[in-house]
């Protein structure tokens, strides 16, 4: 038997089902900008297919919690469980048959992808007399399942990343069927996104996430702009359970609503009669921290003793003054000790972690132990260093931009990146093969060239050749363009290499 939910309505005005079956083999993946009705979407989802499949959901706002009282979900309160409570509960979930909400409400975000990744962890490892199907709705995937490293640790987003790829790649075959939405494409990890085989695409501004949208949903670079004239609540459906050829449908209304209703304009109250005494009173006493103690008598004594004749001496003044001149001496030393590294003839083909253990020990023999940066600040450091940046350029304001694409990719292409906008920047020659290569920390020429396609297919720069097959790169919506260069060339420009040894 068939059975079709219903999402809303075409804008032709016809009804938009949805095969249910067709879904729990195929998974989805949802994507619209805050505000464009994606949480929407996911409740009449889930309020429609309630009756027919067991649903689990992974909730980050506490948003869902209302399906409780009208469908009868259990909702489990993450921060009061450990990770391994969660484990066993999502397995006794499925053993059950239970439909269920987690909500992670309340936890910073390390937290939130332990719990989750436990949580589903516990869903995908039970018996497979309990594989029934199942719909499990991950909101704000991004969250779980990053493209890039964030301030969480590398053991955190592993756990989660692996716990949302066994949900979307091998899922299937225990009756897991993802819905994973997320607010930004170029956010979330690729290898997640790219198992879903329906899409339903809202409302979105940034070029990158259109361009990901279009191509995913087999349009034109062209349309993809109609991603911005999208209303709230109106997304482009394809995929074998919604339609076989783009369509535009509008959501439906919903049963319940999110616990976390968006603000609406209310007026002001009546203006108090003394707002200056109420807002700026002295806040109470913080009990979590010890009061502190009046100074004993003999000590306002002696310093009513002090004659006028002494100069009034400002030590906290001059521990400022002393501290920046210290601090920038310290950072011009670390800065220095790192191109000594950089210096060496084999530093660019050696691994990370080889060549911070090199930095550290220099820092340490330079007296510089209490200033030696972690590891996330030296691959940031060793990324500016290697594209040849220094404090005048990496504080540009049009250089913010450059950074801010860059994040989207892995933390080893940032450098090459970097490198190639410096060079169209300040209309160099592009960087050789050979170049690109040893900035990337490899020999492999093919990588070099792999590299430059990949960052074309992120949308991030256009590659073309000339008449003379000399490589121009192009920077999207920044308009910047290296001068051609030859792509069998082995350095850089000589300008370049000048400006990379001074910064």
């Amino acid at each position: 038997m068939t059975v079709a939910i219903e999402m809303g309505q075409t804008t032709a005005g016809a009804p938009a089902a949805m095969d249910l079956e067709e879904l729990l083999a195929t998974r989805l993946l949802v994507q619209g900008n805050s505000g464009s009705g994606k949480s929407h979407l996911l409740r009449r989802l889930l309020e429609q297919s309630a009756p027919w499949v067991q649903q689990a959901i992974i909730d980050p706002e506490g948003d869902f919690v209302t399906l409780a009282e009208r469908f009868g979900h259990l909702v489990i309160e993450a921060e009061d469980h450990t990770e391994r409570g969660l484990q066993v509960a999502g397995e006794r979930a499925r053993l059950h048959r239970v439909s269920t909400v987690l909500n992670l409400e309340g936890l910073d975000a390390e937290n939130q992808m332990r719990r989750a990744a436990a949580f589903l962890g516990g869903l995908f490892d039970v018996n497979r007399d309990h594989w029934y199907p199942m719909l499990v709705v991950v909101d704000e995937a991004q969250l779980f399942a990053p493209a890039v490293a964030g301030e969480v640790s590398d053991e955190a987003r592993k756990l989660s990343l692996g716990a949302m790829t066994n949900l979307m790649c091998r899922g299937r075959k225990r009756g897991l069927a993802g819905i994973i939405a997320t607010q930004r494409l170029a956010k979330l990890a690729k290898n997640v996104a790219a198992e879903a085989s329906n899409f339903l695409m809202g409302r979105t501004f940034l070029d990158i996430d259109m361009a990901r949208a279009a191509d995913l949903l087999g349009m034109e670079r062209r349309q993809a702009e109609a991603f911005r004239d999208l209303e709230r609540g109106q997304f482009m459906a394809l995929g074998p359970a919604l339609s076989r050829r783009p369509l535009r449908l509008h959501i439906g209304p919903t049963d319940t609503q999110p616990r976390n209703s968006t603000p609406r304009l209310m007026p002001l109250p009546e203006a108090l009669e003394d707002m200056r005494a109420v807002i700026l009173a002295a806040p109470p006493p913080d009990a979590s921290r010890p009061q502190r103690r009046p100074a004993p008598d003999l000590l306002e004594q002696l310093r009513a003793a002090k004659t006028a004749a002494v100069p009034e001496i400002r030590p906290d003044v001059v521990e400022v003054v002393v501290s920046a001149e210290q601090l920038a001496e310290r950072r011009e030393r670390v800065d220095r000790t790192l191109r000594a590294v950089l210096a060496e003839p084999d530093a660019g083909f050696r691994a990370v972690g080889v060549l911070y253990q090199e930095f550290v020990v220099r820092c340490r023999i330079e007296g510089l132990g209490s200033a030696v940066p972690d590891l996330n600040e030296f691959r940031r450091m060793l990324t500016h260093a290697r594209a040849g940046l220094g404090a005048d350029i990496a504080g540009d304001d049009a250089w913010q931009d450059v950074s801010l694409r860059a994040s989207i990719l892995p933390d080893d292409m940032q450098g090459v990146f970097m490198m190639i906008a410096r060079a169209a920047k300040e209309g160099w020659p592009c960087p050789g093969d050979a170049a690109i290569a040893r900035a990337y920390g490899s020999h492999s020429l093919r990588r070099a060239q792999r590299l430059l396609g990949y960052m074309e297919e992120q949308g991030l720069i256009v590659v073309q050749l000339d008449g003379g097959g000399r490589r121009i790169v192009t920077l999207v919506e920044l308009a910047w363009a290296t001068a051609p260069g030859d792509p069998n060339g082995d350095d850089l420009p000589a300008e370049q290499v000048a400006r990379a040894a001074s910064a």
